[in-house]
């Protein structure tokens, strides 16, 4: 919610800006701070979604939500890119520097100090939450705080430098830097739709945790996957043939609440083997 009011606010203000002064740059800012308020809608909305609980047709939850709003984001990012990008080539050999460069300056300043803000507090709010969608609009907004820095040199060197091919060229720029966001969401919204193995580091410290108990013989068939805020684990364990159904259920809720210490609001599923069994079926 304060992602979308901030990018509503800045837009009144861009738009204001962008009439005043004609900048492409500005114009590609405007655009970006556009595609804001839509993704953070459907950051808000998909968030909203993926928090619901589980139900009969949705066992493992909706965190998936998220990943569809950030490829959904990734198509605003890329016709927006092909727009900018399009008439920053038109302006290049324009010799008319924009208009009121001051204007766009300090809306641009403005912009910074919203976005600072926010960005603060998006960072708070991904320590308590681990929300994937929320640390994308994290790394968004943080990448904002650079585009309108290249806004402000843009008209700087447009109108007092002389130099009138930098205000496009700084909007083609801009257009290769949505471009390059596009990758990167899309990247990781795949990642999480293809259920994408944790990192090889952390699934080597899951182990490693879930090793340190007593009566296990070992483990294997480690599984991984992420969706929206929710993380989900299963594996197999040996355990000592002759061990009492009773006696591996005491361990296997031993070992969750020692992997719950230490991999917090991780969802665990763990089957028990006898030492030495093999599951040929199984690839991991």
């Amino acid at each position: 919610m304060a992602s979308s009011i901030m990018a509503a606010t800045l837009l009144g203000l861009k738009v204001w800006a962008s009439w005043e002064t004609g900048s492409v740059s500005m114009l590609g800012s405007l655009a970006d701070t556009a595609l804001d308020i839509i993704a953070s809608l459907a950051t808000l909305y998909s968030v909203h979604l993926a928090a619901q609980p589980a139900d009969e047709q949705h066992g493992f939850g909706h965190g998936k939500a998220e990943a569809l709003a950030a490829l959904f984001q990734t198509m605003l990012f890329v016709g927006s890119a092909i727009g900018i990008g399009w008439r920053g080539m038109m302006h290049l050999g324009s010799n008319v520097p924009p208009e009121h460069p001051e204007l766009g300056i300090g809306v641009s300043l403005i912009a910074m100090a919203f976005t600072y803000a926010l960005v603060r507090y998006q960072h708070s709010v991904v320590k308590q939450t681990g929300s994937v969608a929320i640390h994308a609009d994290h790394v968004h907004y943080s990448s904002d705080l650079y585009l309108n820095a290249a806004v402000i040199v843009a008209l700087s060197l447009s109108y007092w430098a002389g130099l009138n091919g930098a205000d496009a060229v700084f909007g083609i720029a801009i257009a290769g830097w949505l471009l390059l966001q596009a990758k990167e969401i899309s990247s990781n919204a795949l990642d999480q739709l293809m259920d994408k193995e944790w990192p090889l580091e952390r699934r080597e410290r899951f182990m490693d945790v879930a090793a340190t108990h007593p009566e296990l013989k070992g483990i294997h068939d480690l599984r991984t996957r992420t969706s929206g805020a929710h993380e989900f684990v299963q594996f197999h364990v040996w355990v000592d043939p002759d061990m009492t159904v009773r006696e591996a259920h005491r361990v296997m809720d031993e070992i969750e609440a020692s992997l719950a210490e230490h991999f917090p609001g991780v969802e665990i599923l763990i089957h028990p083997d006898p030492e030495g069994h093999q599951e040929p079926h199984h690839t991991h």
